[in-house]
């Protein structure tokens, strides 16, 4: 998806990942109104892979499965497998906000097991600009401490937003030059099976004459979701991950509560106090400051190896 000699693409990915998710979030909130999790869960990923599965063989795109696509395929089970079931059911006990505020927390998550899975040790400055980023994140989403936390609903989401981080540090590990589309696709699909298997419980408590009262607006805004939220952003986010470090990919995930708020403010007509303005601003600012210090090192190491190399021809 993106060139390996390009320095800025894979930050734009991972950019538009943020914004894919953000605006995902709003849209399932919305059909969790019409839909259970579950159900809206296995709807999400069959759109999602309704658009996957074509593009993949428009690419022309043969899968060749072997053991180290089936682990990578695998970790589908785990995000959006477990995470997003974790999460949607999460989103039903609790508030919007405070959702957000704890996702806001998964860089951090994200930088830690790298540090012990990887052994990526964060600079100091990377450190003090996730800081940064964090504090614009609680200040752009607002702690909501107006509004009554469920206690089961955080801890759900919150073990959703720690899987996701796992994803992020094991999916660069099992790195193995696979294209990001076909990635997804397979990961996409086990997750799907994944869901499939546990619809049963769903189902369970919801009668089929319920689901026929379901709205079709419901249903093809959970589809539409589905492909922005799944398909689109984990697209984006595996070609970011391919070619940055794991820490550095968590990073842009500040920017989701960003493009949240944003679309909240133009689709829902919700207005963002100064306080907000004054954290969106803090998140975009540092990582404008993370982009340009990596241009800047990665400048500095190749001036550094061409000095070094004219140096060593006039010895010679």
């Amino acid at each position: 998806m993106f060139s390996r000699s390009s320095n800025t693409a894979p930050r734009v990915g991972l950019v538009l990942a943020a914004a894919c998710w953000g605006l995902g979030a709003i849209l399932s909130k919305a059909a969790l109104a019409h839909l259970s999790p579950l159900t809206l869960l296995v709807t999400q990923l069959i759109a999602s892979l309704a658009v996957l599965w074509p593009l993949l063989g428009w690419q022309h795109s043969a899968v060749l499965w072997n053991r180290r696509l089936l682990a990578l395929g695998l970790l589908g089970l785990l995000n959006p497998g477990l995470s997003y079931t974790l999460s949607l059911i999460g989103l039903t006990l609790t508030t919007a906000s405070l959702s957000a505020l704890l996702w806001g927390l998964e860089p951090l998550l994200i930088v830690g097991l790298a540090w012990l899975v990887l052994r990526e040790r964060p600079t100091s400055r990377f450190l003090l600009l996730s800081s940064l980023a964090v504090a614009g994140a609680l200040l752009a989403i607002g702690l909501g401490l107006d509004q009554p936390g469920r206690l089961l609903g955080n801890s759900l989401i919150l073990a959703g937003v720690a899987c996701c981080a796992l994803y992020t540090v094991l999916a660069q590990r099992l790195e193995a030059g696979f294209s990001p589309l076909l990635t997804v696709t397979v990961q996409q699909s086990l997750a799907l099976v994944g869901a499939v298997l546990l619809w049963p419980a769903d189902l369970s408590w919801i009668t089929l004459a319920a689901l026929k009262q379901i709205p079709l607006e419901a249903w093809a805004l959970a589809a539409l979701s589905g492909v922005i939220y799944y398909g689109l952003a984990f697209w984006f986010y595996l070609g970011g991950l391919q070619r940055v470090s794991a820490g550095e990919a968590g990073f842009f995930i500040n920017l989701v509560p960003i493009f949240a708020l944003g679309g909240a403010y133009v689709l829902l007509g919700e207005r963002l106090t100064p306080a907000q303005w004054f954290g969106c601003g803090l998140v975009l600012l540092a990582v404008v400051g993370l982009s340009l210090g990596q241009n800047s090192d990665q400048a500095a190491g190749a001036l550094s190896i061409a000095t070094a190399e004219r140096t060593s021809t006039k010895s010679s």
